[in-house]
């Protein structure tokens, strides 16, 4: 999922940055098409690749994970609304202003999954 967040975030900066000042919704719709579509695709692939963890839960060390990366990806997305508001203030149009906290909530998910990786490999 982290894979796939990045190469669609990606996908949308580049749609953003062909048409910065176009309609909020233009880059909108195909960007949540294809983190749907690939989502899709992922889930159903790992669930027939290993179906008897596609319905575990979590144990303990891994929510302790979960629950760590979700708490710094929050300080990250609010760092970027923040950040999103403060250019507002100094200029941007409110479409670079909802781009910006798009890509904020890009950032702060792939960061989220980055942090799962990372502290689980630390054994946290």
């Amino acid at each position: 999922m982290g894979a796939i967040m990045l190469a669609t975030g990606v996908f949308y900066a580049q749609l953003v940055a062909g048409a910065p000042q176009a309609p909020v919704i233009g880059p909108l719709i195909p960007y949540v098409l294809a983190v749907v579509v690939f989502s899709i695709v992922a889930q159903v692939g790992l669930a027939i690749a290993s179906p008897k963890e596609a319905n575990a839960p979590a144990d303990e060390r891994e929510r302790s994970a979960i629950d760590r990366a979700g708490n710094w990806s929050g300080v990250v997305l609010g760092f970027g609304v923040v950040s999103a508001i403060i250019m507002y203030i100094g200029g941007w149009t409110a479409t670079m202003l909802v781009h910006a906290i798009v890509g904020a909530l890009i950032v702060s998910t792939v960061a989220e999954y980055a942090l799962q990786i990372y502290f689980f490999r630390r054994a946290v």
